[in-house]
C-alpha cells in the first residue's frame, strides 16, 4: 500500500523556520521525482519545490533562497527546510511522488505563519 505521510507543520512566527518531513512507503522511492506543493486558503495548489532522482532541485520563485528540498533515498524520506517564513507561506503542504503517469499524494500538513 502506497503511503506518503507529511509531518512537521505547525504555528510559527514570521521570520521563523520549520522543517517538513514526508515518509514514503509502498513504492520504490528512489525512482520517483519528489515534490512539495502547497495550497493556501482560497487558492489553487501550487508547486513549491522539486527534487529529481539525481538530486537536482527546482524552486518556485517565491521560496528561492529560503526553502531547501532534500531527499534520503535509503530511508525513503523527503524534507523541506523552510527559513525566514512569512504569512504568505501559510498553507497546507503536500508531498508528491511522480513517475511517468503514476502520481501519489500525501494528506498534507498545515503550516501557519502568524504573530
Amino acid at each position: 500500500q502506497v503511503q506518503l505521510v507529511e509531518s512537521g507543520g505547525g504555528l510559527v512566527q514570521p521570520g521563523g523556520s520549520l522543517r517538513l518531513s514526508c515518509a514514503a512507503s509502498g513504492f520504490t522511492f528512489s525512482r520517483y521525482i519528489m515534490s512539495w506543493y502547497r495550497q493556501a486558503p482560497g487558492k489553487q495548489r501550487e508547486l513549491v519545490a522539486t527534487i529529481a532522482r539525481d538530486g537536482r532541485t527546482n524552486y518556485a520563485d517565491s521560496v528561492k533562497a529560503r526553502f531547501t528540498i532534500s531527499r534520503d533515498n535509503a530511508n525513503k524520506k523527503l524534507y523541506l527546510q523552510m527559513n525566514n517564513l512569512n504569512p504568505e507561506d501559510t498553507a497546507v503542504y503536500y508531498c508528491n511522488a511522480e513517475r511517468g503517469l503514476t502520481d501519489y499524494w500525501g494528506k498534507g500538513t498545515l503550516v501557519t505563519v502568524s504573530s
